[in-house]
């Protein structure tokens, strides 16, 4: 495998990586983002990511790539000058991303919708727990945080190679599960709720909000019930990550 030497800290390819890390209108644009690693970058190759260049230090292997993947090796010095973390493990890599528009047709029983959850760590962890407990997809409505983020990407783990992630206003998202046969539930209080563990969750979409406002207002009104994670009286809230995991556990649990 063949690798390209750059030297310079302005090169085209470098100044590209630096520009998905920082601007999200950049990664829309060019429907692609920047990841670090080789964790994330053996889960790309293992689950189809479509790979544009791969980056290295001198020194460190990299697995058999795609033959159309550019590879080129860099100093230490200027690894760290793209990379979004301290330590970016000798690889940084860019991948193309999938659709974030949602489908004409949802064709699965089990779906997340996240409505304005803004924090990168929140929105990966939940992307991972879905994709572990069996969700058929991830719906971000209200403003979330950018699914392609650095923060974001590492958080999945490897799930943004793995689940698909939409977009989409509440309105589409709740017309699109409407059709599909899929009730909506939002995890909020109100004289309906009731215990998340009293609804049958095989086949239903679950809201979460945000842990600053919790499910907004035109959630609620699109919502057929809610439900409630039970606790101590003396707690008020969970984490949205956490609490997105209670009712995605429930979801496998009915099934």
């Amino acid at each position: 495998m063949g690798r390209e030497i750059i030297t310079s800290r302005t090169n085209p390819l470098l100044s590209r990586v630096r520009k998905l890390n920082s601007r999200r209108a950049f990664r829309r644009a060019e429907g692609a983002f920047a990841a670090e690693g080789p964790k994330l970058l053996g889960e790309a190759l293992r689950w189809g990511g479509e790979l544009e260049a791969v980056i290295c230090a001198a020194g460190v292997p990299l697995p058999e790539l795609p033959a159309q993947v550019r590879v080129a090796e860099v100093g230490d010095a200027l690894l760290a000058s793209i990379a979004d973390t301290q330590s970016p493990q000798g690889i940084v890599f860019i991948c193309k991303g999938k659709s974030l528009t949602v489908p004409d047709r949802l064709a699965g029983r089990r779906y997340l919708l996240l409505d304005g959850v803004q924090d990168p760590g929140n929105v990966g962890t939940i992307w991972r727990t879905a994709d572990a407990f069996g969700a058929d997809g991830l719906i971000l409505c209200g403003g979330c945080a950018d699914p392609w983020s650095p923060k974001t990407v590492r958080a999945t783990m490897g799930a943004v190679f793995r689940l698909p992630v939409y977009e989409c206003s509440l309105e589409e998202a709740a017309g699109r599960l409407a059709q599909a046969g899929v009730p909506l539930y939002a995890a909020a209080l109100r004289e309906d709720t009731v215990d998340v563990r009293a609804v049958p969750l095989d086949r239903a979409a679950v809201v979460i909000g945000s842990e600053g406002r919790g499910v907004s207002q035109e959630a609620l009104e699109r919502c057929w019930k809610t439900v409630k994670i039970p606790m101590r009286d003396r707690c008020e809230s969970l984490n949205a990550a956490v609490a997105a995991s209670v009712a995605l556990w429930e979801m496998a649990r009915n099934d």
